[in-house]
């Protein structure tokens, strides 16, 4: 729940390794390209409890109904709906399971994520797995891109005859950091028109540079290339290249606690995309995460 606390804007990532999106009928499907808008969602806090609701590009809050998704099914339809009332029907829990998570209805079934064939392919529902073979269905990454802003300190007042220093400035670098869960994956890149899916021949990296304590500047627009390497190496002197640094370090981010950690171990298989950081050696090196296993590739089960 800590995790969706710190959150502002996530998109959700299936076990088939696609991405929920929202359609304009108010309904939502899965799709492996991640840059269109209707992939991204708003995470609204549910007061006085442990529920989060998602909003849509279009407005619209992600509802668990209570209509089935086919005659004779279990599975019941996931919409996009704007009731005048935000009810329960809209909350859902998150529950952590490692690094992925679950989200569970008050009816105590879980957002899924289908495969198989049409008409199920592609389709979210939710449901409760009763088979071994789908019970992954149930589990989500969570790419983090965009974070809530921290509110300022407040000042305090200083009393006759006290003297006070003037506050720190308040540096608001954290409300658009991109963080991203160990199954790196693809960033938006302006408005793309939806349906349209980019031919890859490689994988696409996406970098930023960050400055002496690793933050990547809000008005920063992420760069992007096409790499057709294999190692992290390789990776490297790409990014020397594309940056002209000559010393570098390639970092990710721990997808809880924001903390660069070098990238010192394979890529990830079959050429999935990756977001990463480049920092010089003049980076003081304190944001370094300790959880190292949080920022290495991590292969899809």
């Amino acid at each position: 729940m800590e995790f969706f606390q710190r959150a502002e804007v996530v998109r959700l990532r299936s076990h088939h390794d696609k991405y929920m999106l929202a359609d304009d009928d108010e309904g939502v499907f899965q799709d492996r390209n991640g840059t269109y808008k209707n992939a991204k969602w708003t995470v609204e806090m549910v007061e006085g409890s442990n529920l989060i609701r998602l909003k849509s590009c279009y407005g619209k809050y992600l509802t668990a109904s209570n209509m089935p998704f086919l005659l004779g099914a279990t599975g019941k339809k996931v919409l996009q709906t704007l009731p005048p009332r935000l009810d329960l029907s809209l909350g859902w829990e998150p529950l952590r399971e490692g690094v992925q998570v679950r989200l569970r209805t008050r009816y105590g079934q879980y957002l899924r994520a289908n495969g198989g064939l049409p008409p199920w392919r592609n389709s979210i529902t939710h449901d409760i797995p009763h088979r071994t073979s789908t019970a992954n269905w149930i589990l989500w990454d969570v790419d983090l891109v965009q974070l809530r802003p921290t509110p300022p300190k407040p000042i305090e007042i200083a009393t006759p005859n006290t003297s006070m220093d003037s506050p720190p400035p308040y540096h608001h670098d954290s409300a658009q950091i991109d963080l991203k869960s160990p199954k790196l994956s693809i960033h938006e890149q302006g408005d793309v028109e939806e349906n349209a899916s980019p031919k890859k021949d490689g994988r696409i990296i996406f970098y930023n540079v960050g400055d002496e304590h690793g933050s990547v500047p809000i008005t920063s627009e992420e760069k992007f290339f096409t790499f057709k390497g294999s190692s992290v190496d390789d990776l490297k002197e790409k990014l020397k290249e594309e940056t002209g640094h000559d010393d570098i370090i390639v970092c990710c981010r721990n997808p809880f606690t924001a903390k660069l950690c070098p990238l010192h171990l394979q890529l990830p298989p079959n050429n999935t995309d990756m977001h990463v950081v480049v920092v010089t050696p003049s980076y003081n090196g304190q944001h370094f995460s300790t959880y190292f296993s949080f920022c290495t590739p991590t292969f899809a089960t």
